[in-house]
């Protein structure tokens, strides 16, 4: 049976995991890829960072953007939610602290979750190339949904 789940489900969903899925447009297509991000509860907003490119573009451009995150036990059982929401790029001295924040959080659910202690932002999400300075932007969002089958 597959039923909705409520915000406070979401909620925790979210914040226990680390891996998403990214959809935006471009040029009139939609495009969704594998995210590491952040999602902090008490502000309600979703850290992401990245290099220049494809998809920092098209947000620039299109700033309605969507994250999918799941939950896989079985194919019998699982949990999803989507989160509907606005990019936010964050520039300057703020884009390090919400860095930081992003850092620690995510290896603070590494370590519940795998058990592993990470020392660097590297270990954890995709690397920038070219030593480019990486672009900070918030998922400000406007509604989550969700799903489970059980």
């Amino acid at each position: 049976m597959i039923k909705n789940i409520d915000k406070d489900q979401c909620k925790d969903i979210l914040k226990n995991n680390y891996l998403g899925y990214l959809s935006y447009v471009s040029n009139n297509l939609p495009y969704t890829i594998p995210i590491t991000y952040y999602f902090n509860e008490k502000e309600n907003y979703i850290i992401c960072y990245s290099g220049l490119g494809h998809k920092i573009n098209a947000m620039r451009k299109q700033i309605n953007i969507s994250l999918a995150v799941a939950d896989v036990i079985a194919a019998k059982k699982w949990q999803s939610v989507l989160v509907h929401g606005k990019y936010d790029e964050i520039s300057g001295s703020t884009s390090k602290l919400y860095l930081h924040e992003f850092s620690l959080g995510i290896k603070s659910i590494i370590l519940s979750k795998e058990r592993k202690d990470l020392d660097y932002i590297s270990e954890f999400s995709s690397k920038i190339y070219n030593q480019d300075v990486p672009i900070v932007f918030l998922i400000r969002i406007d509604e989550m949904t969700g799903k489970m089958r059980i």
